[in-house]
C-alpha cells in the first residue's frame, strides 16, 4: 500500500512538472527540427507529424468522448426540432 502511494505521489509530481502541453510542444519542436534539417529524411518528419496528430486526436477523443457525444446529440436534436 505504501509503495502505491509513493508511486502515485511521484506520478502526480511528474504530471505537474511535465504537463501534456509541454510534452506536445517538445514533440512538435522535435518534429519541426527534423523537418527543417536538410540532411534528414523529410518523409520521416512528416510521418512523425502525422503520428503526433493521430495520437493527440485519439487521446482527445478518449478523454472527451462523453462530452462530444452529448454536444453532438444536442445539435442533432435542435436541427430535427427545427425541421419538424
Amino acid at each position: 500500500m505504501l509503495n502505491n502511494s509513493k508511486t502515485a505521489i511521484t506520478n502526480f509530481v511528474e504530471r505537474r512538472i511535465h504537463t501534456m502541453r509541454k510534452r506536445m510542444s517538445n514533440a512538435l519542436l522535435k518534429a519541426k527540427t527534423t523537418l527543417m534539417n536538410p540532411s534528414g529524411d523529410q518523409m520521416t518528419g512528416w510521418l512523425i507529424v502525422v503520428l503526433i496528430v493521430v495520437v493527440v486526436g485519439a487521446v482527445f477523443m478518449t478523454l472527451y468522448q462523453g462530452s462530444i457525444t452529448s454536444v453532438w446529440n444536442s445539435i442533432v436534436s435542435k436541427i430535427t426540432n427545427l425541421l419538424n
